[in-house]
């Protein structure tokens, strides 16, 4: 009976092509809508997630400011000391590696070639916490860290923009107005979650950089790898009560440094995005309710055009319910066809979003099955009631019927 129904719902449709295009229309837009935009908000979740990681593992980073709005913040915050450097070094435990850095934007040329970039004094730890790779050469030694020796490791970016294609071991490149040897070049990472070019960097001993490029001895940051996750909280802990302790930080005072744990700020923008994406699923997805008032309102139309048909079927002995399975059957054929169609095309927007935009594209299967059985039960619950009108039809006022 259902197949019989199904084949029967398909020639109608195929007799009026045009309705039944218009028709599915709704759905159509609003499946691929939920779909592109979901799979969108996927992709760049993962792309965010992905950043994130680059930036390190098990990482918690110590920055000098108020955790909360107020000051001290930004310039007026005071920066951290060596000696808050030596007490995190001799008081920490669970540690992997830990680096002290500060940074500053200059100029970086190379014979004719020049580049705005970041430069960054810090120690040679600094590639263990920050998890780099290099692609030549290494870093530089802890004698050269002491004794704040002219060298430096540059990113990707820098070896394509200043070198194009020459080697650039062993070069001297001059940093600001300071000669410094190249003695490494770092894998490529590529953009940050924030937006900014982790290959366009300068890496030198802190040394160097404090007495010839920032000329001051102050630390804007230090960064702890811990030797496993489930240490973090603990670790952040003993970071928070050495730096109140050496920066005598009263009791019921607070912070003037923020203490950062890299996995929950991950967690917290991935859980932004998946709130945004949801909105998004759910603003597109009244488009899925207007689609369905469209199909009820079209098998309205179809049940007045056919009320004689109908009226035939009833004289013959066709019972009630059968009546309505066949025009419930009929919307629900049009809505899994619109489903099917919207799929497409949402996956098809998608894909092109993707790529567009660089982030991964991700298929997903259970969405993909939860689209075609939503647009099934939009079928039943907007096909019921034209369903219900046509089989409640009195027989003979339904052959009466001009």
């Amino acid at each position: 009976m259902i197949w019989e129904s199904i084949k029967l719902a398909l020639r109608t449709i195929r007799r009026n092509v045009l309705r039944s295009i218009l028709t599915l229309l709704g759905i159509v837009i609003g499946v691929a809508a939920v779909v592109a935009l979901v799979t969108i908000g996927e992709g760049a979740q993962s792309r965010m997630t992905s950043e994130l990681s680059k930036l390190g593992s098990n990482m918690l980073i110590a920055r000098p400011g108020a955790p909360t709005p107020g000051p001290p913040t930004g310039s007026e915050a005071r920066s951290f000391s060596e000696r808050d450097v030596d007490a995190l070094r001799s008081g920490l435990t669970g540690v992997r590696a830990m680096a002290a850095s500060s940074n500053k934007q200059a100029k970086v040329v190379y014979g004719t070639a020049s580049q705005d970039t970041q430069v960054t004094g810090t120690e040679p730890s600094f590639f263990e916490t920050q998890d780099w790779t290099f692609t030549s050469g290494g870093t530089f030694s802890d004698s050269d860290a002491r004794s704040g020796t002219a060298v430096c490791v540059i990113g990707a970016t820098l070896v394509r923009e200043l070198f194009q294609g020459e080697e650039p071991m062993g070069q001297v490149i001059r940093v600001s107005s300071m000669p410094c040897e190249v003695i490494g070049t770092l894998a490529a990472k590529g953009q940050s979650a924030f937006g900014t070019d982790q290959d366009n960097t300068v890496v030198m001993p802190l040394r160097t950089f404090q007495r010839r490029i920032a000329g001051s001895t102050k630390i804007a940051t230090i960064a702890v790898s811990g030797q496993s996750q489930q240490v973090l909280p603990t670790l952040q802990a003993d970071m928070t009560d050495i730096l109140r302790e050496t920066r005598r930080v009263q009791p019921g005072e607070e912070d003037d440094f923020t203490v950062r744990d890299m996995t929950q700020i991950a967690a917290a923008m991935s859980s932004t995005t998946t709130v945004m994406t949801g909105l998004l699923g759910a603003v597109a997805a009244v488009s899925l309710l207007v689609g369905g008032i469209g199909i009820m309102n079209i098998m309205l139309v179809s049940v007045a055009e056919r009320t004689r048909e109908i009226g035939i079927r009833l004289a013959i002995g066709a019972r009630a319910n059968q009546v309505l399975l066949q025009f419930l059957v009929e919307a629900v054929v049009l809505c899994i066809i619109g489903g099917f169609l919207g799929l497409a095309l949402g996956y098809a927007i998608a894909g092109g979003g993707s790529l567009l935009l660089g982030i991964p594209f991700h298929f997903n299967a259970t969405m993909a099955a939860v689209a075609v059985i939503f647009s099934a039960v939009i079928g039943v619950v907007f096909g019921f009631f034209p369903a219900r009108s046509a089989a409640r039809l009195d027989p003979i006022e339904a052959l009466r019927h001009e």
